[in-house]
Order: structure tokens, then C-alpha cells, then sequence
């Protein structure tokens, strides 16, 4: 069972910044910690910065950990248009941008895998090194699509805290993990007057006809210059290993690494294996 982990005790004694800076225009909120490398976190589909409070402390150590709510996202602004992923990308380009950051490594879990890879793709030469954490879906499975698109909704229009455990639940392979601090966190950013308009921007990438102009495909994944890493688990429900390894095809000299006993956020449920590959990773290359 999952051990009940409380936010503020994971980043205590870690001298830790929140702040907002404005990137084209959009006011962007900010975690970061550490000095070094540069290191960023991208969170998954209605997700927050908070995903990554359990990686902090460690990773802080040897690099400047940064995190961020995604245009649309958490407490960042939220503009009345859809978030496709050129436009999440374009927000993550300003993002370092703004920070004065000539090159960096990106680590993006789901819908934050997806961005990270378009961004290495299309922006080679800012991006050091890449880890695609559980990236979601990457066969484009209808019966994926829905569950997120509905369960998503579900959890901002029909706002209770029940509805809102019940999306973050099937993130996790042990559902113990999901506290009421977490379900209350989720449950403020949901209840934002803004977000019931901007719960259908988000989810805009779960139909067809807006995913199939950047679905994932090996004519852009082969764009990726820089070493990557697919970062997958034994029990992500998005996708499976098989998907993983066709990644692997597409991505030239990609690596995989699996975590077992975890589900689509193994940086929470096994947040010490997550840590040290990624060091690992990040300062060798290779695992």
C-alpha cells in the first residue's frame, strides 16, 4: 500500500520558489529548486506543477529542477482557444525563453511526454537531453481518448471532490497514493470560474480531427536529435510496453527504461527508481 505523502513534507527543507512569469503574455506559474543543468518538468492532461513534488528534494541535488502549469493549466492563464500541441509547445519555447535558458533537458509525463517530443523535434537545438515519462496513447486508441476526454469533464463540470478522486485514481496503480491533500489541490484548480471553459480547450487533443495533425508519427519523431529516454511502466493505462517499443522504432536510439508496480505517474508511486534514472540518465547519457 501506498504510503500516505503528505505535499509540504516532501519539499520542506528544500529552499524551493514559486512565482509567476509572463511568457507572451500568458502569466506562468513556476516551481524551482537546485542549481546546474537545468531539468523541466511538463505535466500530463488537466494536471499541475504539483505531479512533481515528490522529485524535488532528490533531483535538486545535481540540477536546477524547474516545473510549471501549462498554458491552460493549473494557476497559468488560461486564453479562450483551444490547447493543441504546437500551441503548449510554443508556451514551453517561451517559457525558457523568459528564463534566459539557452539549452535544457525536458522530462514530460502524458500529454507533457507528447509536448517535450514535439518540442525536441522541432526545436533541436535548445534540448539537451529527453525522457518521455508513461507519453499516453501513442496508437491513438479510441477507447483512451474517451476515457480522459469524459473523465476530464467530468471532474471540472461536475465539480465535487468524489469526481475529482475519481480521475486522479485511475492515474495510479495504487490508489492508496491518492490523498485528500492531492483530491483538495485538484479540487481548487477545477473550481477556478475559468477552468469550465477551459476543461474543453484541454481535451481538444482527444478527438480525431483535432489529434490527427499531430499524432504522434516517425515523421516528426525522427526529428529528435538529442539521446531520449521512454520512461514506461507495467501498468500505465494509456498504453503498454508494446507501444513503448514502437516509440523506440520511431525515435532514432531511443532507450527504454520500465518501472514496474506503477501506473501513469511513477514519479509519485516510485518516485526514488524515477529519480535516480533520470540522474543517471541526465549526466551519463545511458542507463
Amino acid at each position: 500500500m501506498g504510503e500516505k505523502v503528505g505535499i509540504w513534507s516532501q519539499i520542506l527543507d528544500i529552499p524551493l520558489k514559486q512565482y509567476y512569469v509572463d511568457v507572451n503574455g500568458i502569466n506562468t506559474r513556476v516551481f524551482e529548486a537546485g542549481e546546474g543543468e537545468p531539468l523541466i518538468f511538463v505535466h500530463g492532461t488537466g494536471g499541475h506543477l504539483e505531479a512533481y513534488a515528490r522529485n524535488f528534494k532528490g533531483l535538486s541535488k545535481d540540477f536546477r529542477v524547474i516545473a510549471y502549469d501549462m498554458v491552460g493549466h493549473g494557476y497559468s492563464d488560461k486564453p479562450d482557444r483551444p490547447y493543441t500541441i504546437d500551441y503548449l509547445s510554443d508556451h514551453l519555447v517561451g517559457l525558457v525563453k523568459a528564463l534566459g535558458l539557452k539549452t535544457f533537458s525536458l522530462s514530460g509525463e502524458s500529454l507533457g511526454g507528447w509536448v517535450v517530443a514535439w518540442t525536441a523535434a522541432h526545436h533541436p537545438d535548445l534540448v539537451d537531453k529527453l525522457i518521455l515519462n508513461t507519453p499516453g496513447n501513442i496508437t491513438n486508441k479510441p477507447e483512451v481518448m474517451k476515457q480522459v476526454k469524459e473523465s476530464t469533464i467530468k471532474a471540472v463540470i461536475e465539480a465535487t471532490l468524489e469526481n475529482v478522486r475519481t480521475r486522479l485514481e485511475w492515474l495510479f496503480y495504487d490508489k492508496s497514493f491518492v490523498t485528500d491533500e492531492l483530491v483538495n489541490i485538484r479540487y481548487q484548480i477545477y473550481t477556478q470560474p475559468e477552468f469550465k471553459k477551459a476543461v474543453y480547450h484541454i481535451v481538444c487533443l482527444q478527438d480525431w480531427e483535432v489529434r490527427k495533425d499531430y499524432a504522434w508519427d516517425p515523421k516528426w519523431c525522427g526529428k529528435i536529435q538529442c539521446p531520449t529516454l521512454l520512461l514506461w511502466t507495467d501498468h500505465d493505462p494509456t498504453g503498454t510496453i508494446d507501444e513503448a517499443l514502437i516509440l523506440k522504432e520511431w525515435i532514432p536510439d531511443s532507450q527504454l527504461h520500465v518501472i514496474k508496480d506503477a501506473g501513469h505517474w511513477p514519479q509519485w508511486e516510485k518516485p526514488e527508481e524515477f529519480n535516480e534514472v533520470h540522474r543517471k540518465f541526465l549526466k551519463e547519457g545511458s542507463l
